[in-house]
């Protein structure tokens, strides 16, 4: 198998009742372009395995590629015209939160659309639907395990500048203080394709951080954690990261990973029969040089997988109708047998630690009393 793959081109996409045509929005481009490669075989694999299943409706699900590198608003405007025109009837796919918050309120009233990147929480746009993980269920039982562990107290937020980092780190002065009476000693936002920490890495210093909380995307992540460790840092305080995949962390390198932490729905290294199951099937499929299926690429078979069962369940295409039968719907993948509630996946979270090129998986984390 060949790299990079190519989805069908737009020219052979027509609105007839045998297919069930999806836009695929990922980052072709830009930061989060390192894993755009996997997002792109996760969701293949996923519309293969439904096709092979029947289809959606008794239709055959067909993938339409789009940038969600590019500018929000240019992929705003692409993905409306192609709802617009009837050539998609839904929206799945990675993408940053200022896509999704560009894209969501233009057609989500009109296709159902998956959003399947980890966000910072509070999307209830009618039609939107997620997979992926919160901060309260994700960031804040990471930072009470390593306040409980570690004693992490004092924390500095290095994020990219736009919503989700900040919105975030917004959450994360209130479990800092939650976890142990810590507190956000400094942030530190950065533009999109930022080269140059040496001005953060001193404020980390000066600042006497216990942990950084890395908030950044794709191959800024990468810079950072090398520059981190070229400065010494490492050696004085861990690093904890919301979006780190496996991608990312062979592009960083293993000289530049020690003590970093990474929570999420799935690692690679997770060996329940769930996971062995999708690596088997994603191997048979794409062979060994294959993009590394992280938790980020992962995503997009799972929008795949919920986008089929929301139609199938609600037997129309009708966005209304979906919505009112999405409590109804589970479906299971590499995460396990998921459900959704308030049009979000529920699902177990994990803490792990690189270990050279891989993730090893520490523990299970609790959610809050509160939201279980």
């Amino acid at each position: 198998m060949q790299w990079p793959l190519s989805l069908d081109t737009p020219e052979w996409f027509t609105a007839d009742d045998s297919t069930l045509n999806v836009a695929l929005v990922y980052p072709m481009q830009g930061p989060a372009g390192i894993f755009g490669p996997a997002c792109e075989a996760c969701a293949r694999l996923a519309a293969e395995e439904v096709n092979k299943g029947g289809g959606v409706l008794g239709r055959e699900v067909r993938l339409l590629e789009v940038d969600g590198g590019a500018d929000p608003r240019q992929v705003a405007d692409e993905v409306e015209a192609l709802v617009a025109t009837g050539v998609v009837h839904g929206v799945t796919g990675w993408h940053i939160s200022s896509v999704r918050q560009a894209v969501a309120p233009r057609i989500a009233h009109r296709v159902p659309y998956v959003y399947t990147a980890l966000y910072e929480g509070g999307e209830h746009t009618d039609g939107v639907f997620l997979t992926s993980e919160t901060p309260d269920r994700q960031l804040l039982p990471a930072m009470r395990l390593l306040a409980e562990t570690r004693q992490v107290r004092r924390w500095f937020v290095v994020g990219n500048n736009y919503v989700w980092p900040r919105h975030t780190a917004r959450a994360a002065r209130r479990y800092a203080r939650a976890c142990g009476g810590g507190r956000v000693c400094g942030e530190a936002y950065l533009p999109l394709g930022a080269e140059d920490f040496h001005d953060v890495l001193r404020r980390i210093e000066h600042a006497d951080a216990d942990g950084v909380l890395m908030l950044l995307v794709g191959s800024d992540a990468v810079r950072f954690n090398r520059a981190f460790a070229a400065s010494g840092l490492d050696r004085r305080c861990l690093r904890l990261s919301t979006l780190m995949d496996e991608n990312m962390l062979m592009a960083s390198g293993p000289e530049a990973t020690a003590d970093l932490f990474s929570t999420a729905g799935f690692f690679a290294s997770l060996a329940n029969q769930d996971t062995l199951d999708f690596h088997g099937q994603y191997a048979g499929r794409f062979g060994l040089d294959a993009p590394a299926p992280g938790s980020l690429g992962e995503s997009c078979y799972e929008g795949v997988l919920l986008l089929a069962s929301l139609i199938e369940r609600a037997r129309t295409l009708d966005v209304s109708a979906i919505s009112a039968a999405a409590e109804t719907v589970s479906y299971e993948g590499p995460r396990g047998l998921l459900r959704l509630h308030d049009r979000h996946v529920r699902q177990r979270i994990y803490l792990a630690e690189a270990d050279g090129l891989d993730f090893n998986v520490l523990a299970q984390l609790r959610a809050p009393d509160h939201l279980l």
